[in-house]
């Protein structure tokens, strides 16, 4: 078992953070013993909002740079808010008790299988009776945490999808193990596997495993290996989480203009099936609905001209009505559907019901009355 050292994580990052972080001791029946657990709470949290939660080992080391890098994507990113719980492992050899597994078998033993229902059987049932928790859970560890949350694989119905391993000291088999359980599971899993440069004596393993998860093609699986040749065992701790992060949530991401050059004007489909195929992809994956973003209408709504595919045009005006009721998109993007397949008249009435409604982003009244007057103008109307 590789030696951890407490280090800093800077006080710039915990310091913006206590407005949002409880710290309580969770009475645990499985454990026998009372353990210091750590809540960060999302400062705008809603009810009505379903929110992914991520389980943090070693609470003193990876818990504050974890809710930093959520605090962080969630802002300037687009990416969801997320609830974080940390458990504390400080404590004399808290953390290799919590983490114990059998040499021969590189199982669970004594307080590790204690430990290993204290997060499945308390902890996460403790967080979906207090918050609105997503299907969508993550974990994190490191070192001899990071091999015991692949534990949580062996289950008949994996109780998360995301995992962070940072460094894993991995118990017997394990390099086999868990490649033959992703390529067996049906659930979506993203499995970030993070390592420093020098591995000594375990190289061959950690290559072994890599050659094998790199070989697993099964839908909704997606997995990353980062090495970081100026990092150690130690400091490994600090790196990759953030990209991590951002690989998992990519595609709550707004449409990006290269995602629109690259992706939406290049398919053969209809511009509409890739906004429609994103948002189910989001829902299905991460088990919450994704608010519709403005920036997302408007570039298929560009795709849609820049295509001329006016037929799409009409499921984004319906799309638009629902989501934006009070405002012009979906009755001007409706008109422009009927202007371009020669209804003029439709078109001129439901540019007229545009005209009546808020504007929005460079949709303005200015625009629905210089459509209403060329239809004039054009058809005598």
């Amino acid at each position: 078992m590789k030696r951890l050292f407490l280090f800093a994580i800077g006080l710039w990052l915990a310091l913006p953070l206590q407005a949002q972080v409880k710290e309580e001791i969770f009475e645990s029946f499985k454990l026998q013993e009372r353990r210091s657990v750590k809540y960060y709470i999302p400062e705008d949290y809603n009810p009505d909002k379903r929110y992914p939660l991520v389980i943090v080992l070693d609470e003193e080391y990876l818990f504050d740079q974890v809710v930093a890098t959520s605090k962080f994507y969630s802002r300037f990113q687009g990416l969801p808010e997320s609830l974080i719980v940390g458990i504390s492992q400080s404590d004399g050899d808290l953390r290799a008790a919590d983490c114990e597994y059998e040499l021969t078998t590189g199982l669970p033993a004594d307080k590790g299988k204690k430990f290993f229902e204290f997060i499945g059987m308390e902890i996460i049932p403790y967080m979906v009776s207090a918050y609105n928790v997503a299907p969508f859970k993550m974990f994190v560890g490191y070192d001899i945490t990071a091999n015991f949350g692949n534990y949580y694989l062996f289950k008949e119905r994996p109780i998360f999808n995301g995992f962070i391993s940072i460094s894993p000291d991995l118990a017997p088999e394990m390099e086999s193990r868990i490649p033959a359980r992703l390529a067996a599971i049906e659930e979506p899993v993203f499995y970030h596997l993070i390592t420093e440069g020098d591995l000594g004596q375990e190289e061959g393993r950690f290559s072994q495993m890599n050659t094998a998860l790199e070989q697993i093609e099964r839908e909704n699986f997606a997995y990353y290996f980062d090495r970081y040749p100026q990092a150690n065992n130690i400091s490994i701790a600090t790196y990759g989480i953030g990209k991590a992060w951002e690989r998992t949530f990519a595609i709550f991401k707004p449409i990006s203009p290269e995602e629109y050059r690259e992706k939406i004007l290049t398919s053969e489909d209809p511009v509409f099936s890739y906004l429609e195929n994103k948002y189910q992809t989001i829902e299905r994956v991460f088990g919450f609905r994704k608010p519709l973003e403005l920036n997302d209408i408007m570039a298929i709504y560009a795709g849609c001209r820049k295509k001329e595919d006016f037929e799409s045009l009409k499921p984004l005006s319906d799309l638009c009505k629902k989501e934006y009721p009070e405002t012009m998109l979906g009755f001007y993007f409706e008109g422009e559907y009927y202007e371009q397949i020669g209804e003029p008249k439709k078109a001129l009435r439901t540019f007229e019901k545009a005209f009546g409604m808020q504007e929005i982003d460079f949709l303005t009244k200015d625009m629905a009355l210089d459509k209403m007057d060329a239809l004039k103008a054009d058809f005598g109307f």
